[in-house]
């Protein structure tokens, strides 16, 4: 048995790594489905993205429709194929501060009425922002935004810390927090431009790809504790809290915490 006083200073030294090692506070990627070269987007339609970010405060749409490589326009079925791709890769591997919000979900759902529970609240919220915000019906500024949406990172996986169980109103609070991340969402969706004959079929679409990105994420983790789960049930029940839930909490917690301040700073 590790002594605490030895835990700590274990948990020390990963925090310490972890810290190292983080990204910067802007955790969205920017435009990389305009790659030269390796992009399936028409490269006349990046040069037009390109020149829409490099006017302050303009988000106005593309008036051209979005074209493929070869230049030929796009269908809506493409369109929504596109973006559900360019939706995943939001957030495989590009959105690691929603990576760590949905693990900090999943870390006290142990059952599964738990977790769907949380996951489709905050999918509810967070369709009805990104709706909102990237269509123009509603514009929250960037700078307040992300910021919150780090600090609801550290307050999810801090209250896995003392709290064993889902408490009963954290629905509410990821439905909240969902919102948050919704804006979060049509802030990278808005740099697109797409124009309005586009518009909706990309908007679903890109939805649609990040919910894939996140259920893969939620997955790929109740694979490996249903593994760990079967192969030793009684160990897994001893010390799956001790010396998982709450490392890997405290973790996302710290990483949220820092988030919030360096994005607080940079505004």
């Amino acid at each position: 048995m590790i002594r605490p006083c030895y835990r700590a200073f274990l948990g020390s030294l990963l925090i310490t790594a972890w810290m190292i090692g983080l990204p910067t506070a802007t955790a969205h990627p920017e435009d990389e489905f305009c790659v030269p070269g390796e992009s399936e987007l028409d490269p006349a339609l990046c040069e037009q993205l390109a020149a829409l970010d490099s006017v302050d405060g303009n988000k106005a749409r593309l008036t051209e429709p979005v074209r493929d490589a070869a230049g030929n326009v796009r269908s809506s079925a493409s369109t929504f194929r596109l973006y559900v791709g360019i939706g995943v890769g939001h957030i495989l591997p590009g959105g690691l501060d929603h990576i760590l919000f949905v693990l900090a979900l999943f870390l006290t759902s142990t059952r599964w009425r738990a977790l769907v529970i949380q996951i489709s609240m905050f999918t509810i919220a967070h369709t009805a922002t990104l709706g909102l915000t990237a269509s123009g019906l509603i514009n929250p500024p960037g700078n307040i935004v992300e910021p919150l949406i780090a600090a609801s990172i550290a307050f999810v996986a801090i209250e896995n810390v003392f709290v064993k169980d889902m408490p009963s109103w954290r629905p509410l609070i990821v439905f909240a927090f969902g919102l948050l991340h919704g804006m979060g969402f049509a802030g990278f969706f808005g740099e697109l431009g797409l124009p309005d004959n586009q518009f909706w079929s990309g908007l679903i679409g890109f939805n649609v790809g990040v919910e894939i990105g996140q259920l893969g994420i939620v997955a790929v983790a109740w694979i490996l504790i249903r593994g760990w789960r079967q192969l030793n049930p009684e160990k897994f029940s001893q010390h799956y809290r001790r010396w998982v839930v709450q490392p890997a909490s405290l973790l996302i917690g710290v990483t949220g915490i820092w988030w919030t301040v360096e994005r607080l700073l940079s505004m």
